[in-house]
C-alpha cells in the first residue's frame, strides 16, 4: 500500500502554485502592463536600494526596491497603476534618482521585504552603518600606490575613531585591492587574530593582522553588503557592486566555516582587468596569425584548456572582442557571468532550474547565433552538442580541463564524442598558463647554473629538430644564454614582478591529425604529429619569454615541466 506523505504533497503543491504565479505575472507584465517581468529570487538585493524607500512605504505601496546603480534605482511593483508609478517617480525625483520599473510576484516582493529585517539589525547592532561610498573609495584609491600604503592606512584606521572604524577599514581594503589590481581579498580568522591577504598577480601577499573583534565586525559588514544571512554559519555566496566612475566593479563574496570562524574571500571583478586585447596576452606571432585565421572562419570548434586561474576566460573574451561586429550574433553561456561585454547576449547557467551548459547551448542555437561561447565542456551532452553546432555552421568557443593541447582529442573521445565526427568539427586546441612578468624597473641578470643551461639548450635543440629557429623570436642563437631574476622595488610592491602574461601552445586539426584521430591516439602520438606545425610548445614559449627577459625561469618552472620529453 502506498504511503501518503502529506507534508511532501503540500510542499509540491506550494512549489506548483509559486511556479504558476510566476508564469501568470510574467504574462501579465508583458501583455497587460507593458513592463518587464523580474524574478527576484534569482537576484542579489542591494542594501543601498532598500535605504531609498522605507519598509513602511514599501509595504504600503506593495513595491520592492532591489538595485541602486549610480543615479538609477530599480523598483519591482506587485500591481502597477498610473498613480503608483507617478508617486514613485515624484519621490525618486526629489532624491535625484531615476527609477526603472519591473513587475514581480508577491513571493518575490516578500523576499525583498524580509531583507529589511537584516538592514534594521545592521543599523541597530553594527557600528557605523553599511555604506560603501563610491566617492570615498575613489579618493582612497588616489592615495594608494603599493601594498605598504594599504598596510599603513589599515593600521591608522584600526587606531582611529571607534564609531567609523569598520566602515573606514572596509573602504581601505576594497580601495587598496582595486588600486594595486589585486584579484582577491582574503580575510581569515586564526586562533588569536585575523589576517588580511591580497592576491597580486596570482600570488597571495600577507598585508595586515588585526584583532578577532575587528574580524567579527568585518564579517558582519561583508555579509550585509553581500546579501547573506547574518546568523548562518554554513557556506554562503553573495555579491555587491561598487560604482567607480562610469564603471561598475562587482565583488563576489564567498564564506566557508573554519576552526576559528568563517574564511571570507572577495573576488574583485573589475571590467578593466578583462579588457585585454588579443594582441596583449602574450601569443607569439605565428600562433597569433593561426588563431586570427581560425576565429574568423564561419564554423568550427575552438577549445582553450588549462587549470583554474590560467586565464582561459580572458582569452575567450579577447576572441569575442576581436571578432565582434554588429553584423553577427554572439551568445555566451557562463557560470557565472563575471564580466559584461557590450553588444553580446550573455546568459547564466542555473542548475536548479535545469539551465545547464548543455541546455543553454541548445537554447542558444534556437536564437540563430553566428558564434556561441560555452563556459566549459564537462559532460557528454555538452560535448556532443558543441561538436554538432560546429558542424552546422557555427563557431563554438569553449574550455576543457586537460594538461595540454594534445590532451583535447583524447578527452573529447572519453566524453563520448565520435572521433569520425570530431575530425570535421575541431579546428584548434589551445593550452595556456599564466606567469608573472619581471618588473622592468628592478630585474637583474642572474648567474645561470650548469643544470639550467643544459635544460635550456635541450629545449633549443628540440626546437631546431622541429624546424623552428630561435632567431625568429628575436633571440641571438650564437649569444650565451642570459636569464633574469626578480629583485623587488616600490614599483612592484617589493615582489620583483608586475603583471602577468600567458604561455601558450596550440594544435591545428590538419590533415595529418585528422588521419590519426579515428584511431583514438594517445597524447604522445598527437604531440609527435603536431610538432611539424611550426607552433611553439608551452615549454618552448616559456623559454622564449625567459630569454627575452619577460619572465624568470622560476616562474616558467612553476607552471611547465621544462625537462619533459
Amino acid at each position: 500500500m502506498a504511503l501518503f506523505d502529506e507534508e511532501k504533497q503540500n510542499k509540491q503543491l506550494d512549489e506548483l502554485h509559486k511556479q504558476e504565479e510566476e508564469e501568470l505575472v510574467a504574462t501579465l507584465a508583458e501583455s497587460k502592463y507593458g513592463l518587464p517581468y523580474i524574478d527576484l529570487y534569482r537576484l542579489g538585493i542591494d542594501n543601498e536600494a532598500l535605504r531609498v524607500i522605507s519598509e513602511k512605504d514599501s509595504r504600503e505601496m506593495n513595491v520592492a526596491p532591489f538595485k541602486l546603480f549610480g543615479k538609477n534605482i530599480f523598483i519591482a511593483l506587485r500591481v502597477p497603476s498610473e498613480d503608483l508609478i507617478k508617486r514613485l517617480k515624484d519621490d525618486m525625483e526629489r532624491k535625484s534618482l531615476v527609477p526603472t520599473f519591473y513587475m514581480a510576484s508577491a513571493a518575490s516582493i516578500s523576499k525583498v521585504w524580509d531583507r529589511y529585517k537584516e538592514l534594521s539589525m545592521a543599523e541597530s547592532s553594527q557600528v557605523g552603518g553599511i555604506d560603501i561610498s563610491g566617492d570615498v573609495l575613489r579618493e582612497t584609491v588616489k592615495k594608494i600606490e603599493k601594498i605598504q600604503d594599504i598596510q599603513k592606512m589599515v593600521t591608522e584606521a584600526l587606531e582611529g575613531n571607534k564609531i567609523h572604524k569598520i566602515s573606514r577599514l572596509l573602504e581601505i581594503i576594497l580601495a587598496g585591492a582595486i588600486a594595486i589590481k589585486a584579484s582577491d581579498i582574503h580575510i581569515e580568522p586564526e586562533k588569536e587574530k585575523g589576517r588580511l591577504r591580497l592576491r597580486l598577480d596570482g600570488v597571495l601577499q600577507i598585508t595586515n593582522y588585526f584583532g578577532l573583534d575587528v574580524y567579527r565586525l568585518l564579517n558582519s559588514r561583508i555579509k550585509l553588503l553581500s546579501g547573506m544571512k547574518l546568523t548562518s554559519k554554513i557556506a554562503q555566496d553573495g555579491r555587491f557592486n561598487i560604482e567607480e566612475g562610469v564603471e561598475e566593479i562587482s565583488i563576489r563574496t564567498s564564506l566557508i566555516p573554519g576552526a576559528y570562524g568563517e574564511s571570507i574571500v572577495m573576488r574583485i571583478l573589475d571590467p578593466k582587468s578583462i579588457q585585454v586585447n588579443l594582441e596583449e596576452i602574450g601569443i607569439e606571432p605565428h600562433l597569433f596569425s593561426v588563431i586570427q585565421e581560425e576565429i574568423t572562419k564561419p564554423n568550427g570548434l575552438i577549445l582553450v584548456t588549462g587549470p583554474t586561474g590560467s586565464g582561459k576566460t580572458t582569452t575567450l573574451y579577447a576572441f569575442l572582442r576581436k571578432i565582434y561586429s554588429p553584423e553577427i550574433k554572439i551568445i555566451t553561456i557562463e557560470d557565472p557571468i563575471e564580466y559584461h561585454l557590450p553588444g553580446i547576449t550573455q546568459t547564466q547557467t542555473n542548475e536548479e532550474k535545469g539551465y545547464t551548459f548543455a541546455e543553454g547551448l541548445r537554447s542558444a542555437l534556437r536564437q540563430d547565433p553566428d558564434v556561441v561561447m560555452v563556459g566549459e565542456i564537462r559532460d557528454n551532452e555538452t560535448a556532443e552538442t558543441a561538436v554538432q553546432s560546429a558542424l552546422t555552421g557555427h563557431i563554438v568557443f569553449s574550455t576543457l580541463h586537460t594538461n595540454n593541447a594534445a590532451g583535447v582529442i583524447p578527452r573529447l573521445i572519453d566524453l563520448g564524442v565520435n572521433p569520425k565526427i570530431l575530425v570535421s568539427a575541431l579546428t584548434l586546441s589551445i593550452a595556456q598558463r599564466l606567469v608573472r612578468k619581471l618588473c622592468q624597473f628592478c630585474k637583474k641578470e642572474k648567474e645561470t647554473t650548469g643544470e639550467e643551461i643544459k635544460t635550456l639548450k635541450s629545449i633549443i635543440e628540440g626546437m631546431t629538430a622541429e624546424g623552428k629557429k630561435i632567431s625568429d623570436y628575436g633571440i641571438n642563437a650564437e649569444a650565451p644564454i642570459k636569464l633574469f631574476a626578480a629583485v623587488g622595488c616600490d614599483k612592484c610592491n617589493m615582489t620583483g614582478y608586475k603583471g602577468r602574461i600567458g604561455i601558450f601552445e596550440a594544435i591545428q586539426t590538419t590533415e595529418a591529425i585528422e588521419k590519426i584521430m579515428p584511431e583514438n591516439p594517445s597524447e604522445r602520438e598527437i604531440k609527435k604529429v603536431a610538432s611539424t606545425q611550426g607552433i611553439l610548445s608551452m615549454r618552448q614559449d616559456g623559454l622564449v619569454k625567459m630569454l627575452s627577459g619577460i619572465t624568470s625561469i622560476e616562474e616558467v618552472q612553476s607552471v611547465v615541466d621544462l625537462n619533459e620529453a
